[in-house]
Order: structure tokens, then C-alpha cells, then sequence
């Protein structure tokens, strides 16, 4: 595991991003990264933040320090490490510098963070709370990395330009098309399609039949600014939300039709042990026993195919609901990191246009230096992005944010919620197939269930 430390810096901001980024530490700086900021410029954008900041904390940076054993690790997987932890720790609400320093025995890495973050300018509050949240994260990417034991990593998703894009045309109705139907075979109720559909990311609306509900169901994914009716004319006649529950249930009244296997005589304890053959009370007492846990068990769920379909079905949708928080949260990032130099772009701008009607451009860069670094730097980031400088919309894109955020919080308790139902399904699973003498799973094949999601 890496051994991690933190410190608030109160005054020498440049120096510290000095001292991290130095050329003979840092391979002539080929293992120096940064977000919404560059290193050159990183003072500037911290202090832009920390002047919209409504606290008073003398903070005004972070300095992290994560460091690996003598040989643990080289040095582009430690510096990819920081990016990570980085990017986890921080969840793209704050600009930062990372780098990795290669002149000592052991490895390690320096990221240094603003005190603010860049969307509501609400200083990080550092406690030993922080701290536990700090290493978390490290442990985990440790693992990730084989460095102690693997846990399964995540796809990168798009970047935002490219998610904000592609807004028309019919290959996104072929992909809604093909998520319904995927949804219908796993689901053996209306309810649970729905489920499985708003797991996969799909914002849904008009989904009911009451009185005076909307005509068609809609889908939006989560990529996409508009919904698509499930109409004849949209998605086709097969995608109407009347016949997806005619579908749904017309599978179901088929699986009806195949017998049921009575269990009910089958026991969890093999009364052919001594003690139980001389004692009748105790094989009566044993059977009541495993008869309530049993009865119990089946009652809640129906059958043993009813339960193993539940869990199947949970079990996507956990699946489905972490892999879009996932690629939500890199779109989040993105974004953050649009908002900021956007912010900065329509703050400035005033001074940059002032600079160039100034009678002596020298003295005015004098005084108004940071202001027109800022904008220069946020105006070549925000065309490297490929965003339209005259269409620019803070409001907007901050709109956009907290949407993004809302679907986040919505679609992870989504998959928290499906975990738990799992591991409650799974032990009324265990406490079935006991009862019914049938082979139980072994304690590896439980985890990899478990862990599946």
C-alpha cells in the first residue's frame, strides 16, 4: 500500500508548485499533469477560485503527497496513480496540479489542489474524517494495480464535446430499440423493465396507465437532450408501453404453464445421525426450525425460480446502474472543467479588450496581468474543447451540471439498493437449497455474485 500525507498551504502557493514540478525531479517535467488549470499558470486560476470563495479559511491549497515502497511501482503507473487518485478524491470540483518525483529510492507522487472548488467555491475541509476519505481511495487504487489484490477497474467514458454531439440522426433509436428489448427478456413484470431501463441510465416519463397520464412512455439517455416518445412513428409500434407490458406479461403467462416442483417434503438436517435417531423430540424440534426459515424464505419469494430470475435481474440492474455512474462521473469532470474556464473566460474578457485598445499595453499587462493570463489560458482550452466562444452560456452549462449530478445521486443509490437486495436475495437462496438438500454454492461462487455488481 502507498503511504499518504496531507498538508494545508496558507501562503507560498507558487513556490510549493515550484518545488513539485521541478524539471530535475520530474524527468524535465515529463511527469507533470494537471486539471481546469495548467502548471504554468496554476496560482493565477487558485487564486481566481479562492477570490469567489464566500469562507474565510486561511487555506489556499492542498498539498498531498503519496509515496510507494523502494521498487514497488514504476514511474508512469505511479504518476498514472496520482492522476487517479486525483480524480477520485476531488471529483472534478477542483483544479490541481500532480506530479511524480523519481530522484528518491521510493516513488512518489505530489498533487497540490486549490482550497475552493471551481462550481460553488466551497473551501475542502481537511479532518481526520478527510483523511480516512484520503486513503480510501489510494488502498483501493493499490489494488487496482496489482499492487496488493485487484478490484475491478472502469471504462473511460467520452469526452464532453464529443457526449454533447450527435444530438440528431437514428443510430441513438437503434440503441434505445435494442436496451428495450434487452430490458423485456430480463424482466418478468412492467415494474421490473422500468428498473432495468432507468439502471441503464434511461430517464423515463409517461410511463403509467391512470387516468389521465400521458399518452406515450418516453426515453432519454444519458447522453442525449431530448426524450423519444415510444410511439409508431418514433421507435415503432412494438415500443409502445402498452404492448412492452403485453410482451412482458405474455412471457410470464408462458413460464406459468411449466409445473412447479413441490420442495416441501425435502429437510435441511440429516436426521440419520445417532443423536437425532435416538431422540424423536430433537428431529421434531430441527424440523420446525428449518421449516420457519425455509417457509419463510419461499414465502417472500415464490420458488426457487422465481428467486434465482430476482437475483439475476437485480444483479444487472446493479451492474447497469454503476457502469452509467461511472461514465456520468467522467462527464462530470469534463464539464467542471469546461464551467471553470468559462467562468474565467466571460470574467476577463473585459480586461483582454481593454489590453488591446490600451495607449501602453506594457503598463496595463502590469496591472492587470493575472486577468489577462486567465483569459488567454481559458480561451485556448475552451477552443481545444471545440466549444463555440459566441454561443458561450455559463448559466447553461451549469444547468447541465446539476443535472448531471441529479442523475448521479439517483442512478448510485439505484445500484446501492440492488447491491443490498442481492446479498438479501442471495441468503434466501442459501437458506432454500439447505432446506432442500441441493448443492450449495461454495464460498467463492457466493463473492463472485456479490462482487459481480
Amino acid at each position: 500500500m502507498a503511504y499518504t500525507k496531507i498538508h494545508a498551504i496558507k501562503a507560498t502557493v507558487d513556490k510549493a508548485i515550484d518545488y513539485i514540478c521541478n524539471p530535475e525531479k520530474t524527468d524535465e517535467k515529463m511527469f507533470v499533469s494537471s486539471y481546469a488549470c495548467s502548471p504554468e499558470t496554476a496560482t493565477y486560476d487558485f487564486k481566481y477560485t479562492l477570490d469567489h470563495c464566500r469562507e474565510n479559511s486561511p487555506n489556499k491549497a492542498y498539498h498531498l503527497i503519496q509515496a510507494f515502497a523502494p521498487g514497488e511501482v514504476g514511474f508512469e503507473e505511479a504518476h498514472r496513480i496520482g492522476k487517479e487518485l486525483a480524480d477520485k478524491l476531488l471529483e472534478g470540483k477542483y483544479s490541481y496540479v500532480v506530479t511524480t518525483h523519481i530522484d528518491k529510492e521510493h516513488v512518489h507522487d505530489h498533487i497540490i489542489f486549490c482550497a475552493a472548488d471551481n462550481i460553488e467555491h466551497n473551501k475542502y475541509h481537511d479532518c481526520k474524517q478527510s483523511y480516512y476519505h484520503i486513503r480510501k481511495p489510494s488502498n483501493e487504487l493499490c489494488k487496482e494495480h496489482n499492487l496488493s489484490v485487484i478490484i475491478p477497474g472502469a471504462r473511460r467514458g467520452r469526452k464532453y464535446k464529443e457526449w454533447q454531439s450527435d444530438q440528431n440522426g437514428s443510430a441513438w433509436k437503434t440503441q434505445i430499440r435494442k436496451g428495450i428489448n434487452l430490458c423485456i427478456k430480463s424482466a418478468s413484470t412492467y415494474d421490473e423493465f422500468l428498473l432495468l431501463m432507468r439502471a441503464k441510465g434511461y430517464e423515463i416519463k409517461g410511463e403509467t396507465f391512470e387516468k389521465g397520464a400521458a399518452k406515450y412512455i418516453s426515453f432519454r439517455p444519458l447522453d442525449k437532450e431530448r426524450f423519444v416518445r415510444g410511439s409508431t412513428k418514433s421507435l415503432g409500434k412494438e415500443y409502445t408501453k402498452e404492448r412492452i407490458r403485453e410482451c412482458i406479461e405474455r412471457k410470464r403467462e408462458r413460464k406459468a404453464v411449466i409445473p412447479k416442483r413441490d420442495y416441501s417434503a425435502r429437510r435441511l438436517i440429516d436426521t440419520s445421525d445417532e443423536k437425532f435417531q435416538n431422540s424423536p423430540g430433537l428431529q421434531r424440534w430441527t424440523a420446525i426450525e428449518n421449516l420457519k426459515i425455509a417457509a419463510q424464505s419461499y414465502n417472500e419469494v415464490g420458488s426457487l425460480a422465481e428467486l434465482e430470475h430476482k437475483i439475476a435481474v437485480k444483479t444487472e440492474a446493479g451492474k447497469s446502474a454503476k457502469q452509467s455512474v461511472v461514465e456520468l462521473e467522467h462527464r462530470i469532470k469534463d464539464l467542471a472543467e469546461i464551467i471553470e474556464y468559462a467562468q474565467q473566460y466571460k470574467d476577463n474578457r473585459s480586461y483582454h479588450i481593454s489590453y488591446k485598445k490600451a495607449k501602453n499595453p506594457d503598463a496595463y499587462f502590469r496591472r492587470y496581468e493575472s486577468q489577462i493570463i486567465l483569459y488567454g489560458g481559458a480561451r485556448r482550452m475552451l477552443e481545444q474543447a471545440g466549444i463555440n466562444l459566441n454561443g458561450l452560456n455559463v448559466d447553461k452549462l451549469n444547468a447541465e451540471y446539476q443535472e448531471l449530478m441529479k442523475q448521479k445521486s439517483e442512478l448510485t443509490s439505484t445500484y446501492k439498493d440492488c447491491e443490498k437486495e442481492v446479498r438479501e436475495l442471495n441468503r434466501k437462496l442459501e437458506n432454500l437449497n439447505q432446506y432442500l438438500g441441493k448443492d450449495m454454492p461454495t464460498t467463492q461462487d457466493t463473492k463472485n455474485r456479490q462482487q459481480s455488481l
